[in-house]
């Protein structure tokens, strides 16, 4: 069954030309369907009805008047753009007076209804002028002399004035007319949901669902409307992770199992550590995976520091062990090249398969970079296509059409968030079978973002950390209130570094004059606020002041790559002292011996990401020390984010608040480069236990009808969310 016609027409043919163009350019709505998909963010109420005298109290406040006008004024002005009209109108209800004013094309309407001895109501914000009270543009209503003032006051007072999302050219109550013209429609929208699920869980049909979320008569209708939405969206998003998990089920994949006595257990003989529980456990789950036929699907999120990067070499060398390859797919040149060195490291010998002084049942783990240089490039390639390399640690670049392998069977992709799904799928297409999977996070996701954003994949979650790692103290230091703490900062680092160690300074930009126009808007957005710290400015004046006769050197992401590596090569080696970057250094970077960071511009961090970043220090056996430098007012909400994460270690409840604040839109709608995030309704922090139950009716649907003959308005609802512009958003969180 298609979509009715009529909800897929252009809105020009409903509203025009104009408007149909800023609907779309502004807000990304097209049709009428889209436009009935666009709800209400909040209903203001008109409030109950006040009496004049009460007005004092409630500045800034909604009210709801019922009054008689005692005059009214049009008066001309002459403004810096001209002259205006200004209506001035006194109103009385015996207990006060208060005055209303309307300005520009605006007086028109109310200087022909607002007759001096007319009775109305009048609904708006109070506001002082010139210390009068007064009602700015207020919405009213005209009372005729045979209606009973009551009742309709009543009416009046009680209405839900719906707020839509709005923009500049098309205030709410625009786009209130506009749905206005569609909303007939709604009685022939498809019902994607059973209706067995439908009415099991006590919830209206759409169409009453989207009258009520338009035009709610009481605060009930909105809650209706609501959860019935809200599953439509946590449904249709369920059923589309829950097909891609049916397909890869039914997808072939040759078994991995680690060969006894073979390269993996020839690593685990030489670690000098033991593995914590997690780590063990975790392990267990993906190598029960990998022995199966068909593809391994598994996110595995971990705490900073907690050892992932070490149960994801554990799965490549079973993989190696069974005679397939391994690569691992990350995201920067710098965190490739951090890999390549720390997984060679711990391999030691078996990590020069093939090469002189190579352990026998070693293989050869390869970098593949897109700055390599031709001759190592062409080396790598041809290592990958014999299967003389069993590993390889590349960026992007390994995703080309003319890298090919000899036989690859696991697909390792660090910090998941920064691939798109195509691109995971690019790589895994390389394989002869599809090979298994295993995404690694360290940011972590709560479980119903996981559910939503990552549901195709079994989660793994890896919070022990190893013996070993040292606790970090995090301060917040308010550099405007309390100058000295700054001063004190640089002292801390100062003696760090005289004490053997190193140190990291994170600012928000690079600071070259390539960033002028995004400085510019930046400057724009902020109003007042002064452009953020940049690494090349910070970095001049630590080494003339604070840090002079220090060894401090520059990390940013447009350094040439040669220039990139061999700063990181001289800071993992400790003859560069203080490393001053951007966050480039977020993710995978270790150097045990750096023992403090501090993050200049603080505020303009997210939660997540200050959380990741000092994870970069503690990872030796000396205490790691984070100082949040910021200049924000210690009221604002800024400082108390950084409270929060100055409050605790623990990456889950941090990635809580940092959901609650930044709203998931943000967290799902980035991931669909730009395009508005289809959860409009749903909101995964609070409604976990809809998600939940979503994915389970999901799951059950679609197992008993993967194709979803049976149910053609859920394929239609499926298809819309699928479309070309969004297709497997949900996986680029």
């Amino acid at each position: 069954m298609e979509h009715v016609p009529a909800l897929d027409e252009d809105l020009k043919k409903t509203l025009g030309p104009a408007t149909a163009k800023v609907l779309a350019e502004q807000l990304g709505l097209h049709t009428a369907l889209d436009l009935l998909h666009h709800y209400p963010r909040r209903y203001a109420e008109r409030g109950e009805l006040t009496s004049l005298a009460e007005l004092a109290d409630q500045i800034d406040e909604h009210v709801t008047v019922v009054a008689q006008v005692a005059d009214a004024r049009l008066l001309t002005y002459q403004g810096s753009r001209g002259g205006g009209k200004r209506l001035e109108v006194t109103i009385t209800d015996g207990s006060g007076r208060l005055q209303l004013v309307f300005f520009g094309a605006g007086v028109h309407k109310p200087h022909k209804d607002l007759l001096p001895g007319s009775r109305a109501m009048f609904a708006g914000k109070v506001s002082k002028f010139n210390n009068k009270l007064q009602l700015a543009h207020p919405a009213y209503e005209p009372l005729g002399a045979d209606a009973s003032d009551r009742d309709a006051a009543a009416a009046f007072a009680s209405q839900l004035i719906p707020i839509y999302p709005a923009c500049a050219k098309l205030e709410s109550w625009k786009i209130a007319k506009c749905v206005d013209a569609v909303l007939p429609r709604a009685q022939e929208v498809v019902d994607p949901l059973p209706a067995a699920l439908r009415e099991g869980r006590g919830l209206v049909p759409l169409t009453d669902a989207l009258l009520k979320v338009h035009r709610p008569v009481t605060k009930a209708d909105i809650e209706d409307a609501r959860q019935r939405l809200k599953w439509d969206e946590a449904f249709v998003l369920q059923v589309a992770l829950a097909r891609r998990r049916h397909a890869d089920a039914q997808l072939p994949a040759i078994p991995r199992r680690p060969v006894p006595g073979g390269l993996l257990d020839s690593f685990d003989a030489k670690l000098p550590f033991t593995l914590t529980d997690g780590q063990r456990n975790v392990s267990k789950e993906i190598f029960d995976d990998l022995a199966t036929s068909h593809p391994m699907h598994r996110l595995l999120q971990g705490e900073v520091g907690s050892g992932k990067t070490l149960v994801a070499l554990r799965a490549m060398l079973a993989a190696v062990d069974s005679g397939g390859q391994a690569a691992m797919l990350a995201p920067t040149e710098v965190l490739a090249q951090q890999h390549h060195r720390s997984i060679v490291e711990m391999m030691g010998e078996l990590a020069e398969g093939g090469m002189l002084g190579g352990s026998d049942q070693g293989t050869k783990v390869v970098l593949l970079t897109g700055s390599m240089g031709m001759p190592a490039r062409r080396q790598a390639l041809l290592d990958l296509v014999t299967g003389e390399a069993g590993i390889v640690i590349g960026t992007h670049a390994l995703i080309e059409d003319k890298v090919q392998f000899h036989d690859l069977g696991l697909v390792v992709v660090d910090e998941q968030h920064r691939f798109g799904v195509e691109q995971r799928d690019a790589l895994r297409s390389k394989g002869k079978q599809p090979p298994h999977l295993l995404v690694m996070t360290a940011t972590p996701i709560p479980r119903t973002v996981a559910m939503t954003v990552f549901g195709d994949l079994e989660t793994s979650v890896l919070d022990q950390l190893p013996a070993g790692r040292s606790p970090i103290a995090t301060h917040v230091v308010p550099a405007q209130d309390k100058p000295h703490f700054l001063v004190r900062a640089w002292e801390r680092v100062r003696e760090e570094v005289e004490n053997g160690h190193q140190a990291y300074v994170v600012c928000p930009r690079i600071g070259d004059g390539e960033e002028e126009p995004k400085k510019k808007k930046a400057a724009e957005e902020d109003g007042d606020r002064r452009p953020p710290l940049a690494v090349l400015e910070i970095a001049e004046q630590l080494t003339r002041g604070p840090l002079a006769g220090l060894s401090v050197e520059v990390l940013h992401g447009r350094m040439d790559p040669a220039d990139k590596d061999d700063v990181m090569r001289r800071f993992t080696a400790g003859e560069v002292k203080v490393l001053v970057a951007t966050t480039v250094i977020e993710v995978g970077v270790n150097v045990p011996n750096s023992t403090v960071m501090v993050i200049m511009d603080a505020d303009r961090f997210g939660v997540s990401q200050l959380h990741q970043l000092r994870g970069r220090v503690g990872r030796g056996s000396a205490p790691g020390l984070c100082l949040l430098v910021s200049e924000m007012h210690e009221a604002s909400p800024a400082r108390a984010r950084l409270a929060a994460v100055a409050a605790t270690l623990d990456g889950f409840e941090l990635s809580r608040i940092d959901l609650e604040q930044r709203r998931e839109g943000d967290v799902l709608g980035q991931a669909q480069s730009g395009v508005r995030s289809s959860l409009r309704m749903l909101a995964v922090i609070e409604d976990e236990e809809v998600i939940a139950q979503a994915r389970e009716e999901a799951t059950r649907v679609v197992a008993e009808d993967p194709a979803l003959e049976g149910l053609p308005g859920l394929r239609t609802a499926l298809d819309a969310l699928l479309d070309t512009e969004r297709e497997q958003y949900l996986e680029k969180g």
